[in-house]
């Protein structure tokens, strides 16, 4: 978020970066562009802690169009067993589609769909979003506005699972704040406020996430760091959450 915003004035595109953290974001690089990127997760919950490091590697074909792979490495123990194991995660594959565009003077609206498939490569532990064994689908749609002052990212989509009970109903919502004046080369701080809301219609259970972060770019590098807490927790025992902590980094080749 906070990073491509248009200056017509000076008849050019200023490439920044910064995109949400936990989020995901409207805003496209330009075509023939390759990102790789990761978000470590570890996650405390009640009956243990999962570490995800996902290896993820993003390429834009055009401006319009994104598609990407992600591939995570987990580590977990849980109280009711004295093992720490490690294995591979949910192997997912993603792409996205800028279908709206409007620019103005030092603004910008997008709006993309996005669809992301997990693949059953994990093992059946149950770990929502990093190890299910469970095929899944997501489709949703992302929407975002940007100002040289602040940025407004929102994601609503539904992850279906043919052979489980756990669909889900997803709504992400965040506000982003830079913290210095826009410049080329890019040297931003920005901070973010993100929530997460996730229903299970079918074994009605529900969850309200809220992410606080901080993030770092220079060039063509970020940094960024979050911590995530429950607002809102109606969820079997095995997923009820104390944290996650976030630390990740993104490199534009």
């Amino acid at each position: 978020m906070l990073g491509f915003i248009l200056l017509p004035a000076f008849g050019l595109q200023l490439l920044a970066q910064g995109p949400p953290i936990t989020g995901d974001k409207p805003i496209m690089l330009s075509g023939s562009t390759k990102v790789i990127k990761t978000l470590t997760e570890v996650r405390k919950m009640e009956e243990g802690t999962v570490v995800s490091v996902p290896l993820m590697f993003h390429y834009l074909p055009t401006s319009k169009i994104l598609l990407g792979v992600h591939l995570p490495y987990v580590n977990y123990s849980f109280d009711n067993t004295t093992s720490n194991e490690s294995s591979i995660g949910d192997i997912s594959i993603l792409a996205k589609y800028q279908f709206v565009r409007r620019d103005q003077m030092g603004k910008t609206f997008r709006v993309v769909a996005k669809t992301l498939q997990a693949l059953p490569t994990g093992k059946a532990i149950g770990i929502d979003g990093i190890s299910t064994g469970e095929y899944q689908s997501y489709q949703g749609l992302v929407a975002g506005y940007e100002t040289i002052k602040y940025g407004i990212s929102n994601e609503l989509g539904y992850n279906f699972i043919p052979n489980g009970k756990k669909d889900e109903w997803r709504y992400k919502l965040g506000f982003g704040l830079p913290l210095l004046k826009p410049k080329y080369p890019v040297k931003q701080i920005n901070l973010y406020f993100e929530y997460q809301s996730s229903w299970f219609p079918s074994i009605d259970e529900y969850v309200l996430l809220f992410s606080q972060g901080v993030q770092y770019a220079i060039g063509r590098l970020t940094l960024e760091t979050s911590i995530q807490l429950p607002l809102i927790q109606h969820l079997s025992i095995s997923n009820i959450r104390d944290f996650s902590l976030f630390i990740g980094s993104r490199y534009i080749l």
